[in-house]
């Protein structure tokens, strides 16, 4: 196969040459090994800069290139390192969210456990206080009765502080309900 020569009037190289001059536009690419360098030397060192600044201009975008090609690796690497830490970093939240979940919960046992036993403390020494002075009120009117002293007094007044013992006893345990029904229902909430 015969090798093709694109052949260009003087003038027209003229002019190429002078585009080159003034604009610093240059031909370049395959078209070069196709022209005809005879038609002048002046066209030849023409042709000759422009096979030289189109390597020079492939040389860079090669190196171009290549350091792009190099920037996308590392910047994959340091993808894939960043995606490996924020899966730790997951991982290491939902470790520490469960913790703090479980001790959450734990506290909430405790506090429940303490209010029950706070509960069963107060209802308790309520009672032995109600029973207390009921015992020794009771045991005032049966001294006057068998003392055969005035029982009027003291009949009332026993009568008066076992419906204040009764009445503070069912206030107090029913307070302490209500309370631990409240506690019941905001947990449930």
């Amino acid at each position: 196969m015969k090798k093709l020569k694109i052949s260009l009037c003087k003038d027209d190289c003229e002019k190429l040459i002078k585009l080159a001059e003034e604009r610093n536009v240059w031909i370049e690419g395959n078209l070069l090994k196709l022209l005809d360098e005879s038609i002048s030397d002046e066209w030849k060192k023409y042709l000759t800069e422009c096979s030289e600044k189109f390597n020079e201009k492939q040389k860079k975008r090669l190196e171009l290139t290549k350091e792009f090609q190099t920037q996308i690796k590392e910047l994959k690497e340091q993808e894939e390192e960043n995606t490996a830490l924020v899966s730790e970093l997951k991982e290491a939240h939902d470790t520490a969210e469960n913790a703090r979940q479980a001790a959450l919960n734990d506290l909430d046992v405790l506090q429940k456990r303490k209010q029950t036993e706070l509960t069963g403390r107060i209802v308790r020494y309520a009672l032995y206080v109600i029973v207390g002075v009921g015992i020794i009120t009771t045991a005032m009117y049966i001294i006057a009765i068998f003392a055969d002293k005035e029982t009027q007094v003291i009949g009332s007044t026993w009568s008066n502080l076992t419906g204040i013992l009764l009445t503070n006893a069912f206030s107090i345990v029913g307070t302490i309900m209500g309370v631990k029904h409240l506690n019941e229902s905001k947990n449930e909430n």
